[in-house]
């Protein structure tokens, strides 16, 4: 986006319930913001790139999803994603040299990737889930697994020897459908590079794959008892499970990185305020850029672009940290000028 030339229009549609009038609810809306536009300078040719963006897509589709669009004078439509708001955030709009993506990034950054994986002894069903907070997940691509063990992975009652052989093979079967599903994992962990692998379905499908899996794939894993059937109440069970899982593990990344931020000032790699982040973005010495969900940073469009153009991450730390004007860092080595002292 940065390569391109500016000044932007940055215009932020909130997911809403869709109704039968939809189609007008989105006109109406646009319309507002785009009169917001017009009084802060917006060129004719960047309106009409995102009226045409807009009008292009199903009717409710911005209702249901919410939006993001990004537009400039010269190039039109750079931007143009599922901005995963929650409802009551507002519609929004912006006009200048840089694009205000604090929002945006800022829901990006609280999004968690689970694979979840449901597991039986003859195969299992992977979905690869992006999770922002308080919407359902949205799955992004998935994978039906048939391993090819055949015999029937059930124990047989009875005691005979020949049936002893009929329940060794079928064991045999159900170990190798789960390697197979563990292979599949790591496929889908290499392609996907989820946060958390979360393993459900029944008990003995789920003991066997968590036996075959990779140690990177372990060290993801969190198992749950939900989703062992196909009934719609457990399904349900399952998506409550998949956001409860996601919550916790945007929580627990959060309070990882405030950490972090503050173990690098006790060693000079960390820093707080607009004028320190912004002195070692400059340097190139900003490993991770850190903003508050909900708390606005001093010139943060500008420190967004800093942080992209060095290479530098983006995360959140928890609510009511407090940051000096809005925005931490973590340093990848202290500014010259400390450095020399």
């Amino acid at each position: 986006m940065y390569a391109h030339e500016g000044p932007f229009a940055a215009v932020y549609l909130e997911a809403r319930s869709p109704g039968e009038d939809s189609e007008t609810q989105t006109r109406l809306r646009w319309k507002a913001l785009r009169e917001r536009l017009e009084s802060q300078g917006a060129t004719e040719q960047a309106l009409d790139a995102a009226e045409q963006a807009l009008a292009r897509d199903p009717a409710g589709e911005e209702q249901a999803d919410g939006r993001v669009l990004v537009a400039s004078a010269d190039d039109g439509v750079v931007l143009d994603e599922r901005w995963d708001a929650a409802l009551g955030t507002g519609d929004d709009a912006h006009w200048g040299v840089l694009p205000e993506l604090g929002a945006y990034v800022r829901e990006q950054a609280r999004s968690v990737r689970v694979l979840l994986v449901s597991a039986d002894q003859e195969g299992a069903q992977l979905r690869e889930l992006v999770v922002a907070q308080e919407h359902v997940p949205v799955e992004r691509n998935g994978e039906e697994v048939e391993g090819s063990g055949i015999e029937t992975p059930h124990h047989v009652r009875e005691g005979a020897l020949a049936h002893r052989r009929i329940q060794r093979r079928a064991d045999e079967a159900v170990q190798r459908n789960a390697k197979e599903v563990a292979a599949a994992i790591d496929r889908a962990r290499t392609r996907f590079a989820p946060d958390v692998v979360l393993l459900a379905g029944e008990v003995q499908g789920r003991t066997a794959v968590r036996e075959q899996l990779s140690t990177a794939a372990s060290e993801l894993l969190v198992e749950t008892e939900s989703g062992g059937s196909d009934e719609a109440g457990a399904q349900q069970a399952l998506t409550e499970e998949v956001l409860r899982v996601a919550g916790e593990h945007e929580k627990r990344r959060a309070a990882d990185e405030l950490s972090r931020l503050r173990e690098g000032q006790a060693h000079d790699r960390g820093a707080t305020g607009d004028p320190e982040v912004m002195r070692a973005a400059e340097m190139g010495a900003l490993d991770t850029l850190l903003l508050e969900p909900g708390a606005p940073a001093s010139r943060e469009a500008l420190l967004v672009k800093s942080a992209s153009e060095t290479g530098a991450s983006l995360e959140l730390v928890p609510t009511g940290t407090g940051l000096e004007d809005g925005v931490g860092g973590v340093l990848r080595f202290p500014p010259m000028g400390e450095a020399a002292e």
